[in-house]
């Protein structure tokens, strides 16, 4: 992230500000919607996450930090969005069914499907770290530090979302059947 940049930001250039923004927005959303497992929700996440950011930006102490200080942000908006108790929208689209590039395409879409049921299992605190963990490839004591949390919290709330999905991924494959028995 260029400092000049972020400096110029915090003094009030919104045209620096929305370079900064243009730099991070698709990481951020991608984050938010991962976080949040619903498009609607990350949107509004992110709004409320760069309206925050620029309300907040001249009181940031360390401008090298920006894109932590930012993920806190988001995070902190994502954990608000959660709150608001707002039911998950089931998200239905016909997709189509000639140029498949795997023979059975049904395999990849139960697999994403499963997945996602899992990910909502998951509470939302829980989830957050396993994304900067996971998608951004941020190490657990960066993820402690941006989320102001201690790391043992950190690595503790990584252990139990991977365990969390592992069970629940579990609890959706069911009892296999072989030969007539419970496997």
């Amino acid at each position: 992230m260029d400092r000049d940049l972020v400096e110029r930001a915090r003094g009030g250039d919104r045209d620096a500000f929305a370079s900064l923004v243009h730099q991070v927005s698709d990481t951020l959303f991608a984050v938010a919607q991962r976080i949040l497992r619903d498009r609607g929700l990350a949107e509004d996440a992110l709004q409320n996450a760069l309206v925050t950011a620029w309300r907040q930006l001249p009181h940031l102490r360390e401008p090298e930090r920006f894109e932590a200080w930012i993920h806190r942000i988001l995070v902190n908006a994502c954990y608000a969005e959660s709150r608001r108790g707002r039911r998950w929208a089931v998200n239905v689209r016909v997709l189509p069914t000639h140029g498949l590039t795997s023979p059975d395409g049904s395999v990849d879409l139960a697999d994403r499907d499963e997945l996602e049921r899992a990910f909502r299992r998951v509470p939302v605190e829980q989830r957050s770290v396993f994304v900067l963990h996971h998608y951004l490839g941020l190490p657990l004591v960066e993820i402690a530090e941006t989320l102001g949390i201690p790391a043992g919290t950190a690595r503790s709330r990584l252990h139990y979302a991977t365990r969390a999905l592992r069970s629940a991924i579990e609890a959706d494959a069911g009892p296999v059947v072989e030969e007539g028995r419970l496997a």
